[in-house]
């Protein structure tokens, strides 16, 4: 009995440990990628398409003839055959064949790995989003009570008759914005959720899951493409095509060779019969002509598309990397400027202090807001930036 209880609680444990390790980005992607519909269809389509290649190298159906005949003038009695035979091409075809199926194998598991890194990259980006908002979202929630703060305190001083409506106007709209503010960043957070709770099949991503700002250092740019050529799958998928574009040539080429038949056949008339073995072959000279140089033809295009993806690939690679350089620059540079500025709290509390008249206040805030919401605008964009430039690694 104490055994069973402490299996219990042992596996408890176990799952409220695996809860929790799903709470990380790598967590939350790992559910996507086992949750995706889109990525579960290709699954089912992948396992179709093995199956209809293998079924190409696949024997032809045996062929049975029965031959009866008792019509006609004669007096020797009734003839009968009867024939099986087996036609199958030269058994070097197969061989070519089975190389092609296995090469086409490869070529979808790239394909499907290609659709998988698209799709977590898609949900990475959401994420990223998300973090953004929560962070806006909480920074909001306080300049709301700040605002309501000092529309309280203009009020006592209008009711004072120290200050006249129009400052108690501007700062009753000031508190109005920042409410609306926060009303719109809720609708973002659920949207975003929204679009993540597609991307993971229809299960939900709780929201306050989501924290993991990522401040790791990229390699330099020749070191980080030499790692994207062995590791991004799309990239991969592009040799992969012309693999299977080669055996294409190879299997077109022992298809020069002829088919065989092999079989049995039996006649038989009035009490003699006769019975032994057929063979036979084709003479490949119409079905198999030009097949050879489509084939070829095939493959070097292929090779010639491979390289001008692969520069476009580079070239747009080139690209993100020296705006991720360049947008890491315009972000330190942000904050290094922020700490010599005055934060929202110490202006509040110089406003507190009376330091400050309200429109003087509120003009230093709102300058200050602005600012800050265009560096936290500038992180996201910067981390969705790091992660398409390091797809490759999801």
């Amino acid at each position: 009995m104490y055994r069973n209880i402490v299996s219990a609680v042992c596996g408890i444990l176990i799952s409220i440990g695996s809860f929790a390790q799903d709470t990380s980005m790598d967590g939350i992607l790992k559910q996507i990628s086992q949750n995706n519909r889109q990525l579960k269809a290709y699954q089912s389509y992948m396992a179709s398409q093995n199956l209809g290649n293998m079924s190409e190298n696949n024997l032809q159906d045996p062929e049975i003839s029965v031959f009866y005949l008792p019509f006609g003038e004669h007096q020797t009695g009734d003839y009968t055959e009867y024939q099986v035979s087996q036609q199958f091409e030269f058994p070097t075809v197969y061989g070519a064949r089975s190389k092609r199926i296995e090469k086409q194998k490869e070529l979808l598991e790239l394909e499907y790995e290609t659709l998988r890194q698209e799709v977590l990259l898609n949900a990475k980006k959401q994420l990223l989003e998300l973090q953004a908002f929560q962070k806006r979202k909480d920074l909001e929630q306080k300049r709301v009570e700040q605002a309501k703060q000092v529309y309280d305190q203009i009020q006592r001083l209008f009711d004072a008759e120290q200050i006249g409506i129009l400052e108690l106007n501007k700062a009753k709209v000031a508190w109005l914005q920042e409410q609306f503010e926060l009303d719109q960043l809720n609708i973002q957070v659920n949207n975003t959720l929204m679009e993540l709770q597609k991307l993971n099949g229809g299960n939900p991503v709780q929201e306050e899951q989501i924290l993991f700002f990522d401040d790791s250092e990229v390699a330099d740019l020749q070191t980080l493409w030499k790692e994207k050529l062995s590791a991004d799958a799309e990239i991969k998928m592009l040799t992969a095509r012309e693999s299977v574009a080669e055996q294409a040539v190879k299997l077109e080429k022992n298809k020069l060779l002829p088919d065989l038949t092999v079989g049995y056949n039996y006649q038989g008339v009035n009490s003699s019969n006769y019975s032994g073995f057929l063979g036979g072959l084709s003479i490949p000279l119409w079905n198999s002509k030009n097949k050879v140089k489509a084939a070829k033809a095939n493959l070097e295009f292929t090779q010639a598309n491979t390289g001008v993806e692969t520069a476009e690939l580079y070239t747009r690679f080139q690209e993100n990397y020296q705006q991720y350089q360049l947008l890491k620059k315009k972000y330190e540079e942000y904050q290094e400027t922020f700490e010599d500025l005055n934060s929202e709290e110490l202006l509040f509390k110089a406003y507190e202090l009376g330091e400050f008249s309200f429109l003087d206040y509120y003009r230093e805030v709102e300058f200050y807001r602005q600012a800050y919401n265009n560096m936290l605008e500038m992180e996201k964009e910067l981390l969705q930036l790091k992660a398409e430039l390091l797809k490759h690694q999801l």
